[in-house]
């Protein structure tokens, strides 16, 4: 696929498994935890690796839940949780999907290691063996574990839709994360899964009400979008791949840079990357393949450590959609917490970005926009924002 079948012959399986740890959070928490010496990272691998044998399209799905779980309250599980005001019913995660992945895997891993491992985690756990599954394992990357599971659903706090990319610059600073982080998971998350013709339709035909399309978008790309999205409307729903090589549509590579180093991105934002002065240099770099996965998994360590509760702080649930009954001394409010945890969290890992565990060379989508609020959620330019199918 692309590059990648002749740099795994260049690459091999360089292994560079670093057991770096951020606090309580450290590779390999759950070893020696559960009876019976069971190794709750295969359990999960086992579920997910069956769901996509099934749906390759759970890459995309996967990586957007664990996005909009740490953005929203810290990486703490809230996404999870059933209720009439929880984030799930929050018209950014309208069309998020991956839910019943998780639960599978938390009731897998219950019947062998209970009341042990974090819903935080599993979302963490099986988004890395989905990104792994999606090149055959070429490579992966380490997962720090110590998460605890919050009480309360948070307030959404995602990107705004149509976002620049200074502003998104911004946005991720405010959660810890540098522009190398950004720009990572940007690509991560963006060289997955689909969007829809609604989305793009002002790059087609009216780019900044010019009634004239963006001229940054190559005629070639032009040409063939606006034969899938007509400017009547009438196909608005029509998909369209991120990755425009249906070899790797559902692959985890650096196809989203060498894209948009030739003006073919499908998002507005990500072919502005390939300009911003900030930004263009990390581009152009991925687009030759220098250290993507190193630096892919670095930057999802990195937002893994956003607003994390560990020790006492949280619980881990039973049920991952189902917040535990409260008894004194089992666990502490959320809420207090995330006020002491994610200012010191964002600090720290903002000056940590280059300590992550590497990755091992071993080894985004919007589903059919729903009517109201939803639509503007898959227009924002972040990490697996636009789904395939919901």
């Amino acid at each position: 696929m692309k590059v990648l079948a002749t740099l795994a012959l260049v690459l091999g399986l360089i292994l560079l498994n670093i057991g770096t740890c951020f606090g309580d959070l450290h590779v390999g928490f759950y070893k020696g935890k559960c009876t019976n010496r069971v190794d709750v990272e295969v359990i999960v691998r086992g579920v997910v690796t069956a769901r996509f044998n099934r749906d390759h399209s759970i890459v995309a799905a996967l990586l957007r839940l664990y996005f909009h779980d740490c953005f929203v309250n810290g990486c703490d599980g809230s996404i999870l949780i059933d209720g009439p005001n929880s984030e799930k019913k929050a018209s950014p995660n309208g069309s998020v999907r991956g839910y019943d992945i998780i639960n599978e895997a938390k009731a897998a891993v219950e019947r062998e290691c209970p009341g042990v491992v974090s819903c935080a985690d599993i979302i963490a756990l099986a988004t890395r063996d989905a990104v792994a599954l999606s090149v055959g394992w070429r490579w992966k990357y380490d997962v720090e574990t110590g998460r605890r599971d919050g009480l309360v659903p948070g307030n959404v706090d995602l990107p705004p839709s149509r976002i620049t990319v200074s502003q998104s610059i911004q946005v991720f600073a405010n959660k810890g994360l540098t522009v190398t982080d950004m720009v990572m998971l940007l690509g991560g998350g963006h060289s997955v899964g689909f969007t829809h013709c609604s989305f793009i339709m002002d790059r087609l035909y009216n780019f900044n009400n010019t009634n004239k399309p963006d001229p940054n978008m190559s005629p070639f790309l032009l040409t063939t979008l606006r034969s899938r999205c007509p400017p009547t409307g009438a196909r608005d729903n029509q998909e369209v791949d991120l990755d425009q090589n249906p070899f790797s549509a559902f692959v985890v590579d650096p196809s989203y840079y060498q894209q948009s180093m030739m003006r073919r991105a499908i998002l507005s934002v990500d072919q502005e990357l390939a300009m911003h002065p900030e930004t263009r240099g990390l581009v152009a770099s991925m687009a030759r393949w220098s250290g993507f996965p190193e630096q892919f998994g670095a930057a999802m360590t990195n937002l893994g450590r956003v607003g994390v509760l560990t020790g006492n702080q949280g619980q881990v649930r039973n049920r991952c959609n189902l917040v535990n009954p409260i008894t004194t001394g089992n666990s502490t409010p959320a809420i207090a917490n995330k006020a002491s945890t994610s200012s010191t969290t964002a600090a720290a890992a903002n000056n940590t970005s280059t300590n992550a565990p590497s990755a091992t060379t071993n080894s985004a989508s919007t589903s059919a926009p729903s009517n109201g609020a939803a639509n503007n959620a898959n227009t924002s330019p972040v990490l697996g924002d636009i789904n395939p199918m919901a």
